[in-house]
């Protein structure tokens, strides 16, 4: 077994870590990127699409890294799950979204990224629909391409769930309402990992302070949140934090990983994924 890291020895080199741009995010995660959690490492931090931090993490490229819960199976050998920082939650699922369509038999659906959470619960949702081809497509372009008839349906997350309608598209499925009557569970979304060698417990503790701090003070981190949104209005912004930042994102707790289990499951019955080689806990 290799030998733990402190994290918090001084004189140590910043921990890297791999979060979106996304609101959640960066509200999340503001006071420990900003050096405000006593005790906690320094941070270097790294914005990339999911897509992209699921495919870093692949690589073994940081020390910390925000990744769709889709893709443990494949991490885990390397990583280890945190207990803090990821996000679940309810009335906060994928879109599938069409210009007026209301079937997908024969249709071409653009995703953001195979190995996305979103990308899993459509697979498990549409397995019986007739959908003839998958693309994907960087999450920015999906809402424009099915607009302009290119695709004849998009899988959406984040942000889109509020914007959609500005470009006269109309939501065939809400995945996260077909989930919650699926299995009464939260929907587990993105999860925080860490490089195996690394304290978990300690840096869950940090990540946890770190999203305590962004609840008692949100002004904290205003301006951190609105550099990296992607020019989402001041509204959309808060209502993503809302929704995705919660009672999950201090703590997985029991219901938080009965859901991620459920879902692995689940998808690993369905022949989906392969079944997890790790303990999550």
């Amino acid at each position: 077994m290799s030998e733990r890291r402190t994290v918090t020895t001084r004189g140590d080199q910043p921990l890297s870590l791999a979060i979106s741009p996304c609101p959640n995010d960066t509200f999340a995660f503001h006071a420990l990127a900003h050096g405000l959690v006593p005790d906690a490492p320094a941070v270097t931090v790294t914005f990339a699409d999911i897509d992209v931090l699921n495919t870093r993490a692949a690589g073994r490229r940081d020390d910390l890294v925000k990744v769709s819960y889709g893709a443990l199976p494949w991490l885990l050998t390397d990583y280890q799950l945190l207990t803090s920082g990821g996000a679940l939650g309810r009335g906060c699922g994928p879109l599938v979204l069409t210009a007026g369509r209301t079937d997908l038999r024969g249709a071409r659906v653009a995703i953001p990224g195979t190995r996305t959470t979103a990308y899993l619960l459509f697979r498990l949702w549409a397995a019986d629909r007739g959908v003839a081809s998958i693309d994907v497509v960087p999450f920015e372009k999906i809402m424009p391409v099915v607009q302009e008839g290119r695709y004849d349906a998009g899988l959406v997350i984040h942000e889109s769930r509020f914007t959609y309608p500005s470009y006269g598209l109309t939501a065939l499925a809400d995945l996260g309402d077909w989930w919650e009557e699926q299995t009464s569970l939260p929907i587990p979304l993105g999860a925080i990992l860490a490089r195996r060698e690394l304290d978990g417990a300690a840096l869950s503790a940090a990540v946890r302070a770190s999203v305590a701090a962004a609840f008692a003070e949100p002004s904290a981190s205003a301006d951190y949140v609105l550099a990296h949104s992607q020019e989402m209005a001041p509204d959309v912004v808060d209502a993503h934090i809302k929704l995705y930042v919660n009672e999950f994102s201090l703590d997985l707790g029991d219901e938080g990983f009965a859901a991620i289990e459920t879902l692995l499951a689940r998808a690993a019955d369905a022949e989906l994924l392969p079944r997890l080689s790790q303990p999550l806990r």
